[in-house]
């Protein structure tokens, strides 16, 4: 059967080749005569499997010495809470609200202390970034961004000043598709599901000192949500995902050998920039994010009515173009175009949209 032209949010593809590899040290990896899904995460060979991949990560992102890496569980979902639990040392961090995920994180945040709304796009429809105001208060604890908002397709694509306030960010559908400085950030993380990896790995990169001597509402946090336990342990405070961390460290080899994170965020805004493109023009579909505020990742459409939509969707189903349709928020079309989806995919999906505003548009033909 062919493999399928796969646009989901997340789960999302993974490179053939690495499943190919997977597949092939299923029953005995590197001699072991075990599964990498058998093996003690206490065994030399796993103990190697995890340091190959955050000293990997580490070149890949020049993640500076004083910054920890963990790998761990619970997805980016855990982080809406374990971020305020970890560093909301005085009871009160700011927040910007740009789509769904960030206004869950900041709902989260409010169990834990005062969560302020900075600066929100709600008002907007979430179709552009919000302008954070400046200079913001530097009694922060930190100031929360989801950097990538996957539900309306956003970016920010500037970072904010924020002082000696540190940077807490949300970047898992942008992570590894571009660059990061890392050294812009307090702490980073991102849900491996989109770029990195399988679902089941969340990636958190701290800034040591902000990590202190453990979570900043002591006692009344859960063990595990300690950043200081799970970096003093290199995320084997508890069995991790093992299987998870393997395949992220295949793909994190796979991006160096794709020439790393500059050439990725050049072939990445190259192929979504058509779709863009195809958009602008496009007498049928509508694009549903400022220019200014659009997504490397997230692409984000719809039709002028449902109905077209969901015959999109379904004619898209029917040419192998699975996962097209948007988030069950917003509605319409999204094409999410992560690092390991084939060029041929948004050559087949441009001219399946072609087709389609030529049987249902009003306008010219577009081609792709």
């Amino acid at each position: 059967m062919a493999r399928a032209f796969n646009f989901s949010a997340g789960p999302s593809a993974l490179p053939e080749d690495l499943l190919k590899e997977a597949a092939a040290e299923m029953l005995d990896f590197g001699g072991t005569g075990m599964s990498v899904m058998e093996m003690s995460h206490r065994s030399p060979a796993f103990q190697t499997i995890v340091d190959d991949a955050e000293d990997t990560l580490r070149h890949l992102l020049a993640i500076p010495d004083n910054y920890r890496v963990m790998f761990l569980q619970g997805g980016a979902t855990l982080q809406f809470a374990a971020v305020p639990m970890n560093l909301m040392r005085t009871g009160r961090a700011g927040y910007v609200v740009s789509g769904n995920w960030s206004k869950l994180a900041w709902k989260e945040a409010q169990k834990y202390g005062e969560a302020v709304p900075v600066a929100t796009g709600e008002n907007d429809g979430f179709t552009r970034t919000p302008k954070v105001p400046t200079p913001i208060d530097q009694g922060l604890d930190y100031l929360y961004i989801c950097q990538n908002e996957t539900v309306f397709g956003t970016m920010m694509r500037e970072l904010p000043d924020t002082g000696s306030v540190p940077l807490v960010a949300d970047v898992s559908s942008m992570f590894l598709s571009c660059p990061l400085d890392v050294e812009r950030y307090g702490l980073i993380y991102a849900g491996a599901q989109k770029n990195a990896g399988p679902a089941g790995t969340t990636i958190v990169i701290c800034r040591d000192d902000l990590i202190g001597d453990g979570p900043a509402l002591g006692d009344v946090v859960p063990t595990y949500m300690g950043y200081r336990l799970q970096a003093d342990k290199g995320s084997l405070y508890n069995t991790p995902n093992c299987w998870g961390i393997y395949m992220c460290g295949k793909v994190f080899h796979w991006v160096e050998d794709m020439g790393g994170l500059a050439a990725m965020g050049e072939r990445n805004w190259a192929r979504v920039n058509r779709l863009y493109g195809f958009l602008d023009e496009s007498s049928l579909f509508e694009p549903l994010v400022e220019r200014d505020s659009r997504s490397i990742a997230n692409v984000t459409f719809r039709c002028p009515t449902p109905e077209l939509d969901a015959a999109f969707v379904a004619g898209a189903r029917e040419r192998g173009i699975q996962n097209i349709k948007g988030h069950r928020i917003l509605g319409g079309m999204r094409a999410s175009c992560y690092n390991a989806v084939p060029d041929a995919a948004i050559d087949a999906l441009l001219a399946y949209m072609g087709e389609f505003e030529r049987e249902h548009g009003h306008g010219p033909a577009r081609q792709s």
